[in-house]
């Protein structure tokens, strides 16, 4: 087993090591999730928090982890008498982003369930992490079923497992933390608010703490035992006041002033619902312990809204979590009173701060700066600047809306999602078939069905029905699946118009939001003046893609067949890395082609590439004027799909709207 980073050895990090240490000491805090960039000690301050938890008495020889002064009366292990128990370690489980269902919640042996109406069963991890830590690393990339199945333990504090009406139940309370990448991808909304805290780490930009976090990692690199064990009194101390912290815990008092700042702070920040009230107060509560003290502070009210407070706060994945200290400041300021609950210069100071023991850490930043650029500088009569060569500056999209569903026709195969049809583990029953492998969904009538007519030859003598494992179905099941969306957009002359590419952006906008919901990958591609580039590779993260479309200039000739070509190239790379996943290109143009021989004619053998191959397209025509050319529906008929204007594509407009892109060429 390898030697753990010590906890006390991370250099910096305050706020990262802050609300993992609030959570040791009070689990109901709610965990907390850590966003930030790969390279940022994430996963190995997780790791080096379980070597602090304290230990956990639990009933010996049961799997479920029961607590022997108050057991579960429904453990599948059980019943237990209460008292006795032994210690051990509290355990940190990690959850594989591409884990089973089974794997997560335990397995059920069906086929001895139908036959002998025994309930064997097999726990999974969440049996495991509970009273412990569960570790999911890059949580944003986590499969929707188990995410729903996370949301449903988080939520009853139990975990399920049903198998056609035969049921097992056992109690999975653990403390959760996730690490992601936001260029990777967001949370969905509901898994998102379970986590008490987040937050967002970021490499430090001052030398000398780069230079310590360094050599402090190449020490343990060289002699893990040996670092560990200069770091071990520093880890002991921290234990012991994870442990006195706990113990204060129930004896701090939330005064009524404390309260009003909490209610006051979440109504000014018009977070949704009243967990972020409850997060808050528990965290205040938390911070207090930790600092010692029987009285939660003003200052801890409001270190509880930085940590508890700036996911809670995004209304679209294109907001950037945070929250405006000078407000927060100015509303405790209004509700707080001179009572010690709120006193700043009470006894005992602040709770906000973990141990130091490396240089200081200068301030995290705001995770906001660098995502949104600024208003594009206009000269006179209202026109943008020229950036040089009749290239302009970026403008700002319009406001999103809600769009048409866009989706590939026929059935797929590929990751769960909410835009096409697909052959899911989940979704409506459409059939059975015999199980390759594993059986995880119990086709119930099919496999009574296939059994029935062997049972004088089975000896069957009393009521039970005799099945054999030849007799098993597997459910086959139709449900929704993610796309490949790949975006090519006209960034041209030809589109240069201020308030028509400001329309245009506010459509692919629209649409990457519409992606972000049904959980699809996204990939962004420009054209204009000689050649198109890739602006955006297929990623998971929309925000990334809308980052990269709020910045995108235009100007210069219109190299359609260059941009048809430069998807063509990377949809064939992407079907060789995931075969499964099925694209969907979208086409933003008004259907012009400029430069070089004949560049229409170019362009129309270009698109026939991608008909030729099937792919899935659509062309959101961004044609305007009194004079309509149609250029952008010949575009669409070579590549085989459809195309709609920008009027066509709000969900509000023309009700006739085909959902499936290529129904155009299935009527012809």
């Amino acid at each position: 087993m390898s030697t753990p980073y010590p906890f006390t050895a991370i250099v910096g990090q305050d706020d990262l090591r802050l609300a993992l240490l609030l959570n040791a000491v009070s689990p109901a805090v709610g965990g907390v999730l850590v966003r930030g960039e790969k390279g940022t000690a994430k996963s190995t301050a997780v790791r080096a928090l379980s070597a602090l938890i304290p230990e956990v008495p639990v009933v010996p020889g049961c799997r479920f982890s029961c607590d022997p002064a108050a057991p579960d009366p429904a453990c599948p292990d059980g019943p237990h008498e209460t008292g006795g128990g032994t210690a051990r370690p509290a355990r940190m489980v990690e959850l594989p982003v591409g884990a089973s269902e089974d794997r997560l919640v335990g397995a059920l042996d069906i086929e001895r369930a139908l036959a002998e109406g025994v309930k064997a069963f097999e726990p999974g991890l969440l049996a495991d992490a509970h009273r412990g830590l569960l570790y999911v690393d890059e949580v944003n990339l986590l499969h929707d079923h188990l995410v729903d199945l996370l949301l449903d333990a988080a939520a009853m504090g139990a975990s399920y497992v049903e198998r056609e009406g035969v049921s097992v139940r056992h109690a999975a309370r653990f403390l959760l933390v996730g690490t992601m990448n936001p260029e990777e991808g967001e949370l969905r909304p509901q898994l998102l608010d379970r986590f008490g805290l987040t937050v967002e780490v970021a490499a430090s930009r001052e030398p000398e703490q780069r230079v310590e976090v360094v050599r402090r990692r190449l020490a343990y690199d060289d002699d893990p035992g040996g670092f560990t064990g200069r770091w071990a009194d520093d880890e002991t101390a921290l234990r012991a006041r994870i442990v006195a912290a706990r113990a204060l815990l129930p004896e701090v008092r939330l005064g009524d002033g404390a309260l009003r700042q909490i209610a006051a702070t979440c109504a000014a920040f018009e977070v949704d619902g009243m967990r972020a009230d409850i997060v808050m107060a528990r965290t205040a509560t938390a911070l207090a312990a930790w600092a010692g003290r029987s009285d939660v502070l003003a200052e801890d009210v409001r270190q509880a809204a930085l940590l508890a407070l700036p996911h809670r706060r995004r209304r679209n994945p294109f907001d950037a979590p945070g929250l405006d200290e000078d407000k927060l400041d100015e509303t405790l300021e209004e509700f707080g009173d001179d009572d010690p609950d709120t006193d700043p210069d009470g006894p005992g100071g602040g709770g906000g701060q973990p141990p130091q023991d490396g240089p200081g850490t200068p301030p995290q930043g705001d995770a906001s700066q660098g995502d949104t650029p600024a208003e594009p500088q206009e000269a006179e009569g209202g026109r943008p600047q020229a950036a040089g060569g009749g290239e302009q500056q970026p403008v700002r999209a319009a406001e999103p809306f809600r769009t048409k569903v866009l989706s590939v026709p026929g059935l797929g195969e590929g990751a769960a999602g909410r835009r096409s049809r697909a052959r899911t583990e989940h979704g409506r029953t459409t059939g059975a078939r015999r199980p390759r492998g594993a059986l995880t969904k119990l086709h119930l009538a099919a496999t009574v069905q296939a059994a029935a007519p062997h049972q004088r030859a089975r000896g069957r003598s009393g009521r039970g029905l005799v099945v054999r494992r030849d007799d098993l179905r597997q459910a086959t099941r139709e449900g929704r699946e993610g796309n490949l969306v790949l975006f090519l957009v006209d960034a041209s002359g030809s589109m240069a118009a201020r308030q028509r590419m400001s329309a245009v952006k506010g459509a692919v906008l629209s649409l990457l939001l519409d992606a972000y919901q049904r959980r699809d990958k996204v990939g962004l591609i420009t054209f204009r003046g000689k050649d198109a580039e890739v602006a955006l590779p297929p990623t998971s993260s929309v925000d990334a893609a809308a980052a990269r479309l709020e910045l995108l200039p235009t100007g210069g000739r219109t190299p359609l067949a260059a941009g048809l070509l430069r998807a063509h190239d990377v949809l064939r790379v992407e079907r060789l890395r995931d075969p499964a996943r099925r694209p969907l290109l979208v086409v933003v143009t008004d259907g012009r082609a400029t430069g070089g021989v004949d560049p229409v004619a170019l362009a129309s053998r270009s698109a026939r590439l991608h008909a030729a191959e099937g792919t899935a397209s659509v062309v959101v025509d961004c044609e305007s004027g009194p004079v309509r050319l149609g250029l952008a529906g010949e575009l669409a008929r070579d590549l085989g799909g459809t195309a709609v204007t920008l009027d066509e594509l709000r969900a509000d407009s023309i009700a006739g709207l085909v959902r499936d892109v290529t129904a155009t060429r299935r009527a012809a």
